[in-house]
């Protein structure tokens, strides 16, 4: 078949819905995107895609995606909007925002983001040119997705960390100065079907396939548990203990790496004492682990010499999800396992280019010191959370549901939401999100469909671009890379083409210093010493380079960390440590601890008796991205069905059998799913995956796409963070209870 052309671009969200990175082959016939494939000249993924890659012309070309801007002109709920213009739309959101600004201060404007797509540039220059300090992941519980392990690696070592599948040089895995991992831990994450951020989850496989061995930690055996070594199936929301009893073994059996405990870090006594108190024995009965299996675990990790640890968001949703991520970033600490080939090593991104800031270090590179403590003055959660105000630039979600119902300390008036479908995806306690949103006086949705928060709230819903259509660059790790467009859909506009323009509506100086996105984006990658199309015409992508503070490694012997230039690391004292001065300084605990989930066999016994089953939400599919895909032919077919997975022995015990339809059920309400049953789930568990609604069911209120129906959200609480304001969202420990349902419920 002939081609007009073929597109080498970047996935990067909206299409596959991921964090994108890998490299995409776009065929264009008839300036119609007709074919997708991995590009196998890049060196991310090699030209492997994931089946929502494969599936992006049913994405792009749907029957029923938004290209153009609507108006709602029924009431809220209704379902009934108009096309409109882009003029007539941006006028519209600019004066309503202008009122709102004016009457209630631009802090009444929350800017709300999900995960996936390139939105953390676009969202946050957005609402600091608006003045707001409220950009935010609203709905997502004690933003339990990733901020708690960042804010714990940069307050113990002073910057980010990952596995190292050698994806930081060209040559890969051919690279002489690479060494596969001996052994790797898979800590709470089923990396092929999820690929987390700035990682390729086939990685994992590729270091397999090289020798290395695997300890998986996880309550529901994967793939990955069945190739394991070692499978240690966890009482979900207990990572902390077992982390805890894990270094308890290598300190107390003198596992650690000596030489590099004694040179670089401090702290190691403190860590000592704490850790004795989480014996084997004792973290044995808190996370349903053989006493046996966790010392042997202990000892096969630390004495693999290189060893890695890949770890996933239950991490983050653990009770003190910050202080859980803390205790495993000691574990390759301890045994020597930091920025070395095979290890862990320090994620910076290529060339110190950064598509929006990660943390507050960042924030006041790109905006100055004064600039971020005027954010903290109103920014939402700063006041009560000291790890809020001093790590990162989001507002805190749990305070800011509850500030948006009750007005204090201030009222909220509107919401910007983009890339996020609130109801249907992460809001945690949705009837009470749904509360929230219906009392705001102005609601504008950026999306690609309608979905249960469009129908539910927008005012305004304006068409996004996919990944095929725009221009925009990519910088998470490396490389470090460019988007680049095929074909025009309708009158659809990227996320950066969109927030560009209001924010210069707002702040007249950014179209004086940039007077196209273009200019931007160029400004944004001089540290390369090329602009955006002189990148794109040069492949599309660059690794770091040589003897750069973003190239691996032992970046700590050779003065690359630091700002001073000194040997060490990026924090207080220089050195990692096991006894954060950062933390100390936030008011917490400088050490690791393990505390109970919010309801747990220990906390709420009585609870328990009512409702004996701990609901795991967020196992992942290959074919959808959170709340994304349901409405894609191809995808829907491989995976139909709002499921619950459930041990033969409580299937046995309700009543239950394979296929049936089911009521999960606790105080918050109660869903209805088909029930999977499967050994492959823990007997005290169920497994529910989380972004369910019905796209082919009615949309208006009140059914809103079923959301009341399947939205395993609607069982999960509230006002659970820990006490740093991050993690320990209750999306994997709360408690429910299974029977039969009456009818088929379909």
């Amino acid at each position: 078949m002939k081609y007009d052309k073929v597109v080498t671009t970047t996935a990067w969200s909206p299409g596959p819905g991921c964090h994108g990175g890998c490299g995409v082959k776009l065929f264009v016939r008839d300036d119609k995107v007709v074919r997708v494939e991995g590009d196998e000249n890049h060196p991310f993924s090699q030209g492997r895609a994931c089946p929502r890659l494969l599936a992006l012309t049913q994405y792009m070309y749907h029957p029923e995606r938004i290209t153009h801007p609507l108006k709602r002109v029924g009431p809220r709920g209704s379902g009934e909007f108009v096309r409109i213009s882009w003029d007539e739309a941006l006028d519209t959101i600019e004066a309503r925002l202008r009122e709102i600004k004016d009457d209630y201060g631009p802090e009444s404007v929350l800017f709300c983001q999900g995960t996936g797509r390139d939105i953390g540039g676009p969202i946050s220059f957005l609402a600091y040119s608006y003045g707001s300090p409220n950009w935010i992941q609203l709905g997502l519980a004690g933003h339990s997705c990733y901020t708690p392990r960042l804010g714990a690696m940069m307050a113990t070592q002073g910057d980010y960390a990952v596995l190292d599948a050698a994806q930081f040089s060209p040559q890969r895995y051919d690279d002489p100065e690479y060494r596969v991992p001996e052994v790797i831990v898979i800590w709470a994450q089923n990396p092929a079907p999820g690929c987390p951020d700035g990682f390729f989850g086939h990685w994992i496989v590729d270091c397999m396939k090289r020798g290395s061995k695997l300890i998986v930690i996880d309550p529901r055996w994967t793939w990955f548990s069945a190739k394991a070594e070692m499978f240690l199936q966890i009482r979900p929301g207990t990572d902390g203990a077992l982390a805890l009893a894990m270094i308890n073994v290598i300190i107390s059996e003198k596992l650690y790496d000596e030489k590099f405990v004694s040179e670089w870090t401090v702290g190691l006594d403190e860590l000592r004492e704490r850790a004795a108190e989480y014996t084997p024995r004792r973290v044995a009965e808190i996370t349903w682990i053989p006493e046996a299996d966790i010392i042997a675990a202990a000892r096969m990790y630390a004495k693999a010499k290189p060893a890695a640890i890949h770890w996933g968001v239950p991490v983050d949703k653990s009770p003190e999800g910050t202080t859980v991520a803390q205790a495993i970033n000691h574990l390759w600490c301890l045994t020597g396992n930091l920025d070395v080939p095979g290890g862990n090593v320090i994620a910076r991104p290529a060339y110190g280019v950064t598509t929006y800031p990660f943390s507050t270090q960042e924030m006041h590179a790109l905006y100055g010191e004064d600039f971020v403590n005027r954010l903290n003055e109103k920014r939402i959660g700063a006041k009560e959370y000291a790890m809020v105000r001093n790590f990162r630039g989001w507002a805190q979600p749990d305070v800011a549901v509850e500030q948006m119902i009750s007005g204090e300390p201030y009222p909220i008036k509107a919401c910007w939401i983009q890339t996020s479908n609130v109801l249907g995806g992460q809001a945690a306690d949705t009837r009470l999100h749904h509360e929230a949103l219906k009392k705001m006086d102005f609601v504008v949705v950026a999306d690609l469909f309608h979905n249960p928060t469009t129908m539910a709230v927008a005012d305004i819903v304006l068409p996004v671009a996919s990944l095929a259509e725009k221009e925009s660059f990519r910088s998470w790790w490396a490389p470090l890379q460019v988007i680049t467009p095929a074909v025009q859909v309708g009158e659809c506009r990227s996320d950066w083409e969109i927030n560009f323009e209001l924010a210069k509506r707002f702040n007249p100086e950014l179209g004086k210093r940039f007077p196209t996105l273009k200019d931007l984006f160029d400004d944004r990658l001089k540290p390369t010493g090329m602009s955006y199309d002189e990148l794109r015409d040069a492949g599309g992508w660059m690794m770091p380079p040589e003897n750069s503070a973003s190239r691996p490694y032992r970046r700590h012997e050779r003065g690359l960390l630091r700002p001073d230039g000194k040997p060490g690391f990026r924090t207080p004292s220089g050195k990692i440590e096991f006894a954060s001065q950062s933390y100390a300084q936030w008011g917490l605990d400088p050490l690791p601890y393990f505390s109970e989930p919010p309801e747990s066999e220990v906390r709420t016994p009585e609870l328990l008796a009512k409702y004996p089953l701990v609901m795991v939400s967020g196992r992942r599919s290959s074919v959808f991205f959170h709340s994304e895909h349901r409405n894609i032919p191809w995808l829907r077919e491989c995976d139909p069905d709002p499921i619950v997975e459930i041990h033969p022995s409580v299937a046995k015990a309700n009543g239950i059998e394979d296929g049936a339809w089911v009521t999960i059920e606790n105080d918050r309400g109660a869903i209805r799913r088909k029930a999977k049953v499967t050994p492959i789930v823990h007997p005290r568990i169920v497994s529910v995956p989380h972004g369910w609604w019905l796209p082919e069911t009615e949309g208006r209120e009140p059914n809103l796409f079923g959301i009341w129906d399947v939205n395993c959200n609607v069982l999960v609480p509230m006002g659970t963070q820990s006490k740093s304001g991050y993690g320990g969202g209750a999306y994997k420990t709360t408690l429910v209870r299974v029977r039969a349902a009456e009818g088929r419920g379909e």
